[in-house]
């Protein structure tokens, strides 16, 4: 079974890497993910199905809420990505669709645009994988992105997941069909 430490702890102590702070979503960020989507709109729809529906602040709110009991309720646990000093939002990076009985989760994430091109992802997504491993004790972490989409593909790269096929046509997204490039890494693998 994945062990999912209470959300309370993990807001008091957050997981910090040597320029950012993972905090778990928490409805008090509504305005910030608002803020992130909003302006980076144009550069996120191709990719992710979910922004065309995020059209408003109370959007963000439900988003939030459900993170927050997506996580109470050990379905999943999704961070925000913040800037150590200034504390501003980059997005989001969080461990999806739990099987607990695998002991299996699916690694995703989002930076808006202003953010990218920084390593900000990358370092993210390793404290993550690291934390799924040792604190959720999973076994397994799946990842999948777009054929075409290489920033995140690249990020998939630099983080030492296995390439294990692609799935054709998993995604309707922005009115085309994307296929995915599906990676995974396990506890015994040898780690980026």
């Amino acid at each position: 079974m994945l062990a999912v430490p209470p959300r309370i702890e993990v807001v008091r102590r957050p997981i910090e890497t040597q320029r950012l702070v993972l905090v778990p979503i928490e409805t008090s960020d509504s305005a910030d993910l608002w803020s992130a989507v909003q302006s980076s709109r144009s550069e996120l729809e191709p990719w992710l199905p979910w922004v065309p529906f995020n059209a408003d602040q109370d959007a963000s709110y439900r988003y939030a809420d459900a993170s927050a009991q997506d996580w109470d309720n050990a379905r999943a646990c999704r961070f925000g990505i913040r800037d150590k000093k200034g504390r501003k939002l980059y997005g989001v990076v969080g461990l999806e669709a739990f099987a607990h009985l695998h002991q299996s989760v699916e690694l995703g994430y989002w930076l808006r645009t202003d953010a990218t091109g920084h390593g900000y992802m990358t370092e993210a997504a390793r404290a993550i994988v690291g934390w799924a491993f040792t604190v959720l004790h999973a076994h397994r972490v799946r990842v999948a992105a777009a054929t075409d989409n290489r920033a995140s593909l690249a990020v998939i790269g630099r983080l030492g997941f296995r390439f294990e096929g692609i799935a054709r046509q998993a995604e309707r997204c922005h009115g085309r069909w994307l296929d995915h490039a599906v990676f995974g890494m396990l506890a015994t693998d040898a780690r980026a």
